[in-house]
C-alpha cells in the first residue's frame, strides 16, 4: 500500500495547501462536452485566468464535472478562492491523467497559482507529491471504515455522524499537540466525537506498552480514566528516558484512578496487545503509518500542520458535505 501519509507535511501540501493550490471555493461544474470544457467561478466579475485550450483536454476520464466535484470536496471550506480548470491530458503511461488548474483568490485575482496533479488508472486516487483519494466522494469508503472499526476511547457527541478519529503515539510531543487540538474541536463544534486510536512510532517498545497500558486503564476505569491517563502522560514527556518511563507510567496510572500493579500486568497479556495490534491495523486500513493523523467522516488532517481556525473550518464544511447541521462555537482558547 502506498501510504497517503508517510510525510504529512506532504499531505497537508496536498489536502490542504495542494502545493500552492491554495484553499479552493466551490465552483460551478462546467457541462460534459466533447472536447471538455472547463469551469470557473460564475461570480468573479473579471474572468482572471489564461484563455483556455481545448486540446489540451484529450483524455476522456476524468471529466471537467467530476474534476470540479473533487475539488469542491477538497477545498469547498474557504469560498474566497477560485479556479479553472485548464487541461485534463492523457500521459504517456497508459490510463494516468494529467490535470492542470490554476488558481487564485478573488481578493487578489492577479495573482495566479498554476497546479497539477495525477489521476490514476481506476480514477480513484490522485498524485500530487503524495497519495490522495479521487472522486466526488473522495472519503466515503474511509468514512465508512472508521465508523465500522474505530472503537477506542470516546468523547464529545453521542453518535457518530461527525466522527474524528485521532490516531496518536503518547510519546510523541506532535501528538500531545494534536489531543489538544482534538479537544479544542470538540469544545467548539459539540456534535462531534471524537475517538482515540493508538498508532505507537515503528519499533518503538516503549510507546506500544504506553498505549498498552492505555488498554488496561480504560478497561478498569472507563474512558474518561484513559483521557486522563494520556493526558498525564502528555504532561511527563519532558525529559523521558526508558529508564524512567514505567515510573511515568505507574504516575499516569494513578493519576487516572487505577492501580499501576494491576495495569501493568493487564498490559503484558496477548488480549491487551492484540488491541493495540487491531488500533495499529486500522490506520493501516486508512493509509495511515505516522502519528497525529486527525480522520474527519473520512477526511485525512494533519492537525498540528494546519492553522486551527482553519482546521474548524474543514470540520464544519464536511459536516455540511455529509448533510450534517453543525453549530459552530467561537474559538475560547488560544492555540499554538
Amino acid at each position: 500500500m502506498v501510504s497517503e501519509v508517510r510525510s504529512m507535511k506532504t499531505m497537508a501540501a496536498m489536502m490542504v495547501v495542494m502545493a500552492g493550490m491554495g484553499a479552493w471555493a466551490q465552483a460551478p461544474a462546467a457541462p460534459v462536452a466533447q472536447p471538455q470544457a472547463p469551469a470557473t467561478h460564475a461570480t468573479a466579475p473579471v474572468d482572471p485566468f489564461p484563455p483556455v485550450n481545448l486540446k489540451n483536454f484529450t483524455a476522456s476520464s476524468p471529466t471537467t464535472a467530476e474534476v470540479n466535484d473533487f475539488l469542491k470536496q477538497a477545498w469547498g471550506f474557504d469560498d474566497n478562492r477560485i479556479w479553472s480548470i485548464a487541461a485534463i491530458l492523457k500521459t504517456q503511461a497508459p490510463g494516468v491523467v494529467r490535470v492542470i488548474v490554476f488558481a487564485t483568490d478573488k481578493a487578489h485575482p492577479d495573482k495566479l497559482s498554476r497546479n497539477e496533479f495525477f489521476v490514476t488508472p481506476d480514477g480513484k486516487h490522485a498524485i500530487a507529491g503524495g497519495v490522495v483519494d479521487f472522486g466526488p466522494a473522495p472519503f466515503a469508503d474511509r468514512r465508512a471504515l472508521m465508523r465500522q472499526e474505530a472503537d477506542g476511547p470516546a468523547e464529545g457527541g453521542a453518535n457518530k455522524d461527525l466522527l474524528m478519529v485521532l490516531f496518536v503515539d503518547f510519546l510523541n510531543d506532535r501528538s500531545k499537540d494534536a489531543q489538544e487540538i482534538a479537544n479544542n474541536l470538540v469544545k467548539d463544534i459539540p456534535q462531534a466525537r471524537l475517538v482515540v486510536e493508538s498508532l505507537p512510532a515503528d519499533g518503538s517498545p516503549y510507546a506500544f506498552h504506553s498505549a498498552a497500558e492505555g488498554v488496561c486503564v480504560r478497561k478498569a476505569k472507563g474512558d474518561a480514566a484513559f483521557f486522563a491517563y494520556g493526558q498525564e502522560i502528555y504532561n511527563r514527556q519532558k525529559g523521558l528516558t526508558p529508564e524512567t518511563l514505567q515510573a511515568a507510567l505507574d504516575a499516569a496510572v494513578v493519576a487516572a484512578g487505577a492501580d499501576a500493579k494491576s495495569v501493568a500486568a493487564c498490559s503484558a497479556t496477548p488480549e491487551t496487545k492484540a488491541v493495540v495490534e487491531a488500533s495499529i491495523a486500522l490506520a493501516a486500513k486508512a493509509g495511515v503509518d505516522l502519528a497525529p493523523i486527525l480522520i474527519v467522516n473520512g477526511r485525512v488532517l494533519p492537525p498540528v500542520d494546519v492553522p486551527y481556525d482553519t482546521l474548524k473550518r474543514i470540520v464544519a464544511y464536511q459536516a455540511q458535505l455529509d448533510g450534517i447541521s453543525v453549530k459552530v462555537q467561537p474559538t475560547l482558547t488560544n492555540l499554538k
